[in-house]
């Protein structure tokens, strides 16, 4: 038999994100959107917790010790960073306890870490923003936790607005969403922040940025770009500040 084995070169050689989740996301559809063909993503969970989306589950799901837990559990496969993908939980304690556990995942064994929290400020820092509009999902402790968060980051929050949802969060429309981003927009905010790594987002970025004229920024999105980032990789997805700092 003639049998071309080149024909079979391949696979593309993979490189690695290891995610760190809550034990509720249903987004994982939408994160492998952000990131290119020869990324793939490899997601541990944190233990499932009885409560509803507030101050107390962003704290129990943000455990340092958690977090090892999981970095450890994708470690046997090689990623290059491991992400924390939860807003709230990298927020809830403010900016010095967002620190400690990027701390906690390198010290458990990741080559580098990042958290959304993380990652928003480096790109507030980036795109030198200082006037921000926030739409989150959560109740209003939680909103504020996050306007707390931004202070401390020397990031003023001209505009707010919150779904006030206990679970569920990746059921909303993005109609809803939608409505919501622009009630919330403020002529003063130079951005719009969309909290929580559980809330749609992917598809409502370019025709609100084209709409608003100002960037809108996506836990996700933000995410996936201080991963890539870290890695020297391209940056996907829709986002016109994506093109601007990458």
């Amino acid at each position: 038999m003639d049998f071309d084995f080149l024909a079979f070169d391949g696979p593309l050689a993979q490189r690695g994100i290891g995610v760190i989740a809550p034990f509720d996301l249903a987004l994982e559809r939408e994160l492998w959107r952000w990131v290119p063909m020869e990324v793939s993503l490899h997601l541990a969970r944190t233990p499932y917790e009885p409560v509803p989306v507030s101050m107390e589950m962003a704290r129990l799901v943000s455990d340092s010790h958690h977090l090892a837990s999981a970095t450890r559990d994708v470690l046997h496969v090689e990623p290059e960073v491991v992400a924390y993908l939860c807003t709230s939980g990298s927020f809830v304690n403010g900016v010095d306890y967002e620190r400690s556990l990027t701390k906690a995942i390198c010290d458990a064994g990741a080559p580098d870490a990042v958290t959304t929290s993380g990652a928003l400020a480096e790109v507030l820092h980036q795109l030198d923003l200082h006037r921000v509009s926030v739409l989150t999902p959560y109740d209003a402790d939680l909103t504020r936790a996050l306007h707390d968060f931004l202070a401390e980051l020397n990031v003023e929050t001209v505009a707010s607005d919150h779904l006030g949802l206990g679970g569920g969060i990746w059921k909303v429309s993005y109609r809803t969403i939608a409505e919501r981003i622009l009630a919330a927009d403020h002529g003063e905010a130079e951005a719009i922040f969309v909290s929580c790594t559980n809330l749609p987002t992917y598809d409502l970025i370019e025709p609100l940025e084209a709409a608003l004229g100002k960037p809108v920024l996506t836990a996700n999105q933000l995410t996936m770009w201080a991963c890539l980032r870290r890695m020297n990789l391209p940056i996907v997805g829709p986002g016109k500040w994506l093109r601007d700092v990458s």
